[in-house]
Order: C-alpha cells, then sequence, then structure tokens
C-alpha cells in the first residue's frame, strides 16, 4: 500500500484550504452549541452536533471537489445518508427525553459541579475535532487524482449498504422492542439483538471500511485503514460499549448478565445456550 504520492500530484490539487474552512465552521457550531448547554443545563445534543458535523464537512469536501464525479457521488450518497440518518436519530431521543439529560451526561454534570461548563466547552470543541477528522476520508476521495476501479466501487458501495442497512434495522428492532411497556426492565433480544450485545455499534464500525475501498489510488488513500481502527477503539473502549454495558447492568441485573454470558459483545455470532436462543 503506496502512501507516498509525486510531489506534483500533492503539490497541485490537495484542497487543504477546505480543511480550514471546515474547521472554522465546526468550531462555531460547537461554540453554539455549547452555549445552548449552558443556557438549558443539557448537553445531549454534542452527539448530534458531531453526526451532522461529519456528514456537513464531508459534503462540503465533495461539493468542492476535483475527484471523477461518479466517486464523489457515491460517498456523498454514503457518508449523507448516514449522517442524516444517526444524527436526526439521535435528535429524535433527545427530544423523547423532553429536556432531560442523558445519563452520561447527567453524570458528569453532577460529579464536575462547578466545573461542568468549562469541561464542556473543551468536549463540544472535541467533539467537533473528531466530526473534523472523521470527515478525512471524503476530503481524500474528493480530490481522487484518477480513474476510478469498477470493482473497488462496487465493493465500497456494497460494504456502505450494508452496513447503513444493518445499523438501521438493529436501530429499529431496538425502538420497536423498547415502545413496547411490558418488555421495561428486560434485554432485547429480538433479531439483530440475538447476535450482538451492540450490533448498532458492529455495523456502524463497518460502515468505515466502504471509503478506504472507495478512495483506492488517492492520494494517502492507505491512511483511511485507520478510520476503521479508530472507530472501533471509540466503541470498545470509550464512548460506545463501557458505558452502554455499565447502564445496562445497573438497570437491568440478572437479566443482563445472563445477556452477556450468551452472546457475543460484538461481531454477530450464533448465541451460546441459554435463554438469548429464544
Amino acid at each position: 500500500m503506496d502512501l507516498v504520492q509525486s510531489p506534483d500530484i500533492v503539490s497541485g490539487l490537495m484542497g487543504w484550504h477546505l480543511l480550514l474552512i471546515s474547521a472554522v465552521g465546526l468550531a462555531i457550531v460547537c461554540l453554539l452549541g455549547w452555549w445552548v448547554q449552558c443556557r438549558t443545563l443539557n448537553a445531549a445534543h454534542a452527539d448530534v452536533i458531531w453526526a451532522y458535523g461529519v456528514g456537513g464537512a464531508s459534503l462540503f469536501y465533495l461539493l468542492l471537489g476535483d475527484g471523477p464525479v461518479l466517486l464523489r457521488l457515491v460517498t456523498a450518497g454514503l457518508i449523507g445518508f448516514w449522517s442524516l440518518r444517526l444524527g436526526t436519530h439521535i435528535l429524535r431521543r433527545v427530544i423523547a427525553e423532553g429536556g432531560e439529560e442523558e445519563g452520561r451526561y447527567a453524570a458528569m454534570r453532577e460529579s464536575l459541579g462547578e466545573r461542568i461548563n468549562t469541561f464542556h466547552l473543551f468536549f463540544f470543541l472535541g467533539q467537533g475535532l473528531l466530526a473534523w477528522l472523521f470527515a478525512l476520508p471524503a476530503w481524500v476521495i474528493a480530490h481522487h487524482p484518477g480513474e476510478v476501479s469498477a470493482a473497488w466501487l462496487m465493493a465500497g458501495l456494497l460494504v456502505g449498504v450494508i452496513a447503513l442497512a444493518g445499523e438501521s434495522i438493529a436501530d429499529k428492532q431496538l425502538d420497536r422492542f423498547r415502545r413496547n411497556p411490558a418488555n421495561r426492565g428486560t434485554t432485547c433480544r429480538d433479531g439483530l439483538w440475538r447476535y450482538s450485545r451492540h450490533p448498532n455499534y458492529f455495523f456502524e464500525w463497518l460502515h468505515w471500511f466502504s471509503y478506504p475501498l472507495l478512495a483506492v489510488g488517492a492520494v494517502y488513500a492507505g491512511w483511511l485503514w485507520l478510520a476503521p481502527v479508530f472507530m472501533f477503539l471509540f466503541l470498545w473502549f470509550v464512548t460506545g460499549i463501557p458505558y452502554t454495558e455499565k447502564q445496562a447492568l445497573k438497570s437491568r441485573g440478572d437479566d443482563y448478565r445472563e445477556y452477556q454470558r450468551t452472546t457475543s459483545a460484538f461481531i454477530p455470532w450464533k448465541p451460546r445456550h441459554g435463554h438469548s436462543t429464544r
């Protein structure tokens, strides 16, 4: 995998100024988001800013880039749908809380006390930085210098569509389960949730494999394989599984412990013998 291209290619086209413009735009949005949480005492919309921010910056690069039109259109379709679906899904969840702050943000506010606004200033700006970083694949693809292989284009599109469909299905199955009052205090084992404790996270991770496949032949394309690596690290160690599992054990106790015992944590797999095999 060749990460070094000729100086002529690198010097002529990479549209570095677009990176600066998007960074400034994301910083402004994040500062506004921080100001809103100072007034509402609710920081849950930080996740909405991240999801929409990745999509917004990516579409900005793809619109103004000079790479092959078909490649930019395919990439815009994948990242645009991903951003709109995930951002709207999180936004609806925030609205459904009726102004109450999500558990992890409420816990932060309680533990930090008067320091919370200072913490959230850097937290919101950090969300903007993450959005900027996860939009970099679109920047690389937007400046693809040559002909695009139909095989790599189809591979990236196929992976992206499967990932988007899987994540959407998993979220809908969980929402349907939660809306049933009879399921209160129990764990969802319907559909994809029978085979993975976090199928939505699995397909979120899978989604980021589509962009290095689409970028084959572009300057710095090899670096895009870091995107699924970093997404896995965030989901497994930071923002995803640790908090979700802690909250699930707190609210569902032994039922969730049995679910942990019988069901794969991440990659969908046949459940072990136990309650989850129903």
